[in-house]
């Protein structure tokens, strides 16, 4: 089993940036696939990005394509997201997963995180 933590989450102004981490337990980290996914109120939750077990290769909704960049660090079981230039629109409770395989599919994410709120204001 792997266990998720979301932290970097909070309050910021259109155009500014944050960056989230997920931090996770388990020695088999390095051999998953890590994603993000974000849930607005009222909406459904919708993928933002991913990262292979590896690191590199990543992929991105276009909604966050050029603004979102994440990246992982196997020796200390932690995946960021770095979020530039943001929007109001960014404005969600964000979470990260695990996978066994690279996806943009939610069902195929096995373990979650309790989510992290990003709020971004005018």
């Amino acid at each position: 089993q792997v266990q998720l933590v979301e932290s970097g989450g909070g309050l910021v102004q259109a155009g500014g940036s944050l960056r989230l981490s997920c931090a996770a337990s388990g020695r088999t980290f390095s051999s998953y696939t890590m994603g993000w996914f974000r849930q607005a109120p009222g909406k459904e939750r919708e993928f933002v990005g991913g990262i292979n077990s590896s690191g590199g290769r990543t992929y991105y909704a276009d909604s966050v394509k050029g603004r979102f960049t994440l990246s992982r660090d196997n020796a200390k079981n932690t995946v960021y997201m770095q979020m530039n230039s943001l929007k109001l629109e960014d404005t969600a409770v964000y979470y990260c997963a695990v996978s066994r395989i690279p996806s943009d599919r939610e069902s195929f994410y096995e373990y979650w995180g309790q989510g992290t709120q990003v709020t971004v204001s005018s």
